[in-house]
Protein backbone atom coordinates (compact mmCIF):
# COMPACT_ATOMS: atom_id res chain seq x y z
CA UNK A 1 0.00 0.00 0.00
CA UNK A 2 1.09 3.47 -0.59
CA UNK A 3 2.55 5.30 1.52
CA UNK A 4 2.61 2.89 4.58
CA UNK A 5 6.41 3.65 6.00
CA UNK A 6 5.82 7.42 6.48
CA UNK A 7 2.53 6.83 7.70
CA UNK A 8 3.27 4.92 10.08
CA UNK A 9 6.19 8.27 10.85
CA UNK A 10 3.23 10.02 12.71
CA UNK A 11 0.51 7.72 12.67
CA UNK A 12 -1.93 9.08 15.29
CA UNK A 13 -3.50 6.76 13.14
CA UNK A 14 -1.26 4.83 14.66
CA UNK A 15 -3.26 5.66 17.58
CA UNK A 16 -4.71 2.32 16.44
CA UNK A 17 -0.89 0.59 16.92
CA UNK A 18 -1.14 -1.09 20.14
CA UNK A 19 0.19 -4.29 21.48
CA UNK A 20 1.00 -6.74 18.93
CA UNK A 21 -1.29 -9.57 18.64
CA UNK A 22 -1.40 -12.52 16.46
CA UNK A 23 1.69 -10.70 14.29
CA UNK A 24 -0.10 -7.52 14.14
CA UNK A 25 -1.20 -4.40 16.16
CA UNK A 26 -4.02 -4.49 18.27
CA UNK A 27 -7.15 -3.57 16.17
CA UNK A 28 -8.20 -1.77 19.52
CA UNK A 29 -8.12 1.37 17.85
CA UNK A 30 -9.57 0.91 14.18
CA UNK A 31 -12.98 2.26 15.18
CA UNK A 32 -11.27 5.78 15.99
CA UNK A 33 -13.00 8.88 14.15
CA UNK A 34 -9.48 10.24 12.33
CA UNK A 35 -11.76 12.58 10.62
CA UNK A 36 -12.67 14.21 13.90
CA UNK A 37 -9.35 14.41 15.04
CA UNK A 38 -8.02 15.72 11.88
CA UNK A 39 -11.01 18.50 11.60
CA UNK A 40 -9.99 20.17 15.22
CA UNK A 41 -6.84 21.26 16.28
CA UNK A 42 -7.45 20.76 20.13
CA UNK A 43 -8.14 17.00 18.91
CA UNK A 44 -4.60 16.28 16.66
CA UNK A 45 -1.91 18.92 18.42
CA UNK A 46 -1.62 16.69 21.73
CA UNK A 47 -1.15 13.53 19.97
CA UNK A 48 1.58 15.44 17.81
CA UNK A 49 3.25 17.21 20.83
CA UNK A 50 3.74 13.83 22.52
CA UNK A 51 5.02 11.89 19.69
CA UNK A 52 7.74 15.19 19.48
CA UNK A 53 8.19 14.93 23.33
CA UNK A 54 6.02 17.77 23.79
CA UNK A 55 3.99 16.93 25.79
CA UNK A 56 2.06 14.69 27.77
CA UNK A 57 0.85 11.37 26.02
CA UNK A 58 -2.32 9.52 26.45
CA UNK A 59 -2.14 5.75 26.93
CA UNK A 60 -2.67 4.92 23.15
CA UNK A 61 -0.15 7.18 22.24
CA UNK A 62 2.69 6.44 24.19
CA UNK A 63 1.04 2.52 22.28
CA UNK A 64 1.82 4.43 19.08
CA UNK A 65 5.73 6.08 20.10
CA UNK A 66 6.55 2.33 21.45
CA UNK A 67 5.57 0.74 17.75
CA UNK A 68 6.90 3.97 15.15
CA UNK A 69 10.34 2.83 15.04
CA UNK A 70 9.88 -1.36 13.77
CA UNK A 71 6.94 0.16 12.07
CA UNK A 72 8.77 2.47 9.83
CA UNK A 73 11.53 0.00 9.70
CA UNK A 74 9.33 -2.92 8.54
CA UNK A 75 6.76 -0.70 6.15
CA UNK A 76 4.03 -1.55 8.73
CA UNK A 77 4.27 -4.61 8.48
CA UNK A 78 2.36 -5.27 11.47
CA UNK A 79 -0.41 -2.14 10.71
CA UNK A 80 -4.42 -3.95 10.20
CA UNK A 81 -5.68 -2.67 6.70
CA UNK A 82 -7.92 -0.15 8.29
CA UNK A 83 -4.63 1.14 10.21
CA UNK A 84 -2.46 1.62 6.60
CA UNK A 85 -5.93 3.44 5.35
CA UNK A 86 -6.60 5.34 8.53
CA UNK A 87 -1.88 6.26 8.70
CA UNK A 88 -2.35 7.35 5.13
CA UNK A 89 -4.93 9.68 5.64
CA UNK A 90 -3.43 11.19 8.76
CA UNK A 91 -0.25 11.44 6.89
CA UNK A 92 -2.20 13.05 3.73
CA UNK A 93 -3.56 15.68 6.67
CA UNK A 94 -0.13 16.50 8.04
CA UNK A 95 1.26 16.63 4.79
CA UNK A 96 -1.04 19.28 3.49
CA UNK A 97 -1.93 20.82 6.03
CA UNK A 98 -0.08 20.86 9.39
CA UNK A 99 3.73 21.56 7.14
CA UNK A 100 5.10 22.72 10.13
CA UNK A 101 4.20 19.79 12.34
CA UNK A 102 5.11 17.42 9.36
CA UNK A 103 8.77 18.84 9.75
CA UNK A 104 8.95 18.72 12.76
CA UNK A 105 8.01 15.03 13.02
CA UNK A 106 10.14 14.34 9.62
CA UNK A 107 13.28 15.72 11.64
CA UNK A 108 12.53 13.46 14.68
CA UNK A 109 11.90 10.26 13.18
CA UNK A 110 13.06 10.34 9.38
CA UNK A 111 16.03 12.89 9.83
CA UNK A 112 17.88 11.45 6.93
CA UNK A 113 14.51 11.49 4.68
CA UNK A 114 14.62 7.66 3.81
CA UNK A 115 11.06 6.90 4.31
CA UNK A 116 9.73 10.79 3.36
CA UNK A 117 11.61 10.44 0.08
CA UNK A 118 9.40 6.83 -0.69
CA UNK A 119 6.14 8.13 -0.32
CA UNK A 120 5.24 11.97 0.57
CA UNK A 121 5.00 12.98 -3.22
CA UNK A 122 2.12 10.47 -3.11
CA UNK A 123 0.40 12.07 -0.51
CA UNK A 124 0.97 15.42 -1.50
CA UNK A 125 -2.39 17.07 -2.58
CA UNK A 126 -1.95 18.74 -5.65
CA UNK A 127 -3.92 21.50 -5.33
CA UNK A 128 -2.04 21.92 -1.40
Amino acid sequence: MKGAVIICVLAIAAIAMARPNNGQYTSKFDGVNLDQILSNKRLLMPYIKCMLDEGRCTPDGKELKSHLKEALETDCAKCTDAQRKGSEKVIRHLINHETEAWDQLKAKYDPKGIYAKKHEAELRDAKA
